[in-house]
């Protein structure tokens, strides 16, 4: 059987991942992207297309225009929906996705006959997208009989919606957002795929206790309340705090390793719960702390995490660095969990349940 993966880019590493479960069942698996993945991730079968990226720049351009139409909140705004829908906000959009599929094709085209495209038997679509925002390749794969899969990633589904004519033939929608499971009738919940054998086990804790934040989003991870409650316990010698930010992935995860506690996010902005951030930090053996609505504790009610809003960060930071016990019965905890529910082989058999289910094995 042959897998094709098709994404914007790699963003966590999770195709390399995925390429990698899929051939040990035996199966041959690649994976195309749009552009370079950030962090050095393998980008694949990279296109290098012009007029999109995740530069702080175009991300800011683009927060600005979904102002002028959606709000103060701009991109952040979540939409409506059941599931919410992709539409332009202007002929100026229509337009500009146009002409950027016509400038795209000169690279797609040739790409999809030298890698012989078509062929693949199942085609995973990242981000709920294919090659061109007007769905023409995946047009063709209906045509093919091709089975076809999404998998929302959060913001995609909250802030952009469905593309129709994707959602329309997609047989298999998974995510490993919650809070997703509420906004698409037809939604499979998955762990995201983790090496977890890759860290060992961090047993020695710190004097002071060393926490760290690492944001890539600052309104997403609730940074404005964390960040200032950090600074004060640092200021107040309890704790040294590591903030990690535009620092090259390789460094950031070495110097993760050698803190105790990570502060994930609080408000939920950006989804419910956690996502690969501290999926690393409980398999390093970090203690983890983020904010857990009811729903979500409901749904995973053996997690590993210290639950905290924003207003009962301080106090229970207080109460953690007071009782160093109590952060190594997370640790533990944590690093056995995230063994149990993310490990690669593990999340593979469920989704190769799922291939099972429609007929696809």
């Amino acid at each position: 059987m042959k897998i094709l993966y098709i994404s914007p880019e790699n963003t966590v590493g999770t195709l390399s991942l995925w390429k990698k479960a899929h051939e040990a069942q035996g199966n041959q698996c690649e994976f195309v992207t749009l552009f370079k993945a950030r962090n050095d991730f393998d980008s694949g079968i990279c296109l290098n297309l012009p007029l999109v990226m995740a530069k702080p720049w175009y991300m800011t351009g683009r927060h600005k225009y979904y102002q002028f139409y959606r709000g103060q909140l701009g991109d952040y705004q979540e939409k409506d929906g059941f599931p919410p829908i992709w539409n332009p906000h202007s002929k100026l959009e229509r337009w500009y996705f146009s002409f950027r599929d016509w400038l795209w094709h000169f690279k797609i085209e040739p790409t999809i006959e030298q890698y012989q495209l078509l062929d693949f038997d199942i085609i995973h679509l990242e981000w709920g997208l294919e090659f061109y925002r007007d769905c023409s390749f995946v047009k063709r794969l209906v045509d093919l009989n091709k089975a076809i899969t999404c998998t929302y990633h959060g913001q995609d589904l909250r802030t952009r919606g469905v593309l129709r004519a994707i959602d329309r033939v997609s047989k298999l929608n998974l995510t490993s957002e919650v809070d997703l499971l509420e906004k698409h009738p037809n939604m499979k919940y998955m762990f995201l795929p983790f090496d977890t054998n890759q860290f060992s086990l961090n047993v020695a804790l710190n004097d002071p206790i060393r926490i760290c934040h690492c944001p890539t989003n600052r309104h997403y991870k609730g940074s404005d309340t964390i960040i200032p409650i950090c600074e004060q316990l640092a200021e107040e010698q309890k704790i040294e705090f590591i903030l990690l930010e535009n620092k090259p992935f390789d460094e950031v995860q070495s110097i993760k390793q050698t803190c105790d506690i990570l502060i994930d996010q609080v408000h939920n902005r950006g989804g419910w719960g956690y996502g690969m951030n501290s999926v690393e930090a409980l398999a390093m053996g970090l203690c983890c702390v983020t904010e857990l609505v009811p729903e979500y504790v409901e749904f995973i009610p053996d997690h590993p995490f210290v639950n905290v809003t924003g207003d009962t960060l301080y106090e229970t930071l207080v109460d953690l660095i007071s009782n160093n016990e109590k952060i190594i019965e997370y640790q533990q905890k944590g690093r056995s969990w995230v063994q149990n529910y993310h490990d690669l082989y593990q999340t593979a058999d469920i989704l190769y349940g799922y291939y099972n289910d429609l007929g696809w094995v």
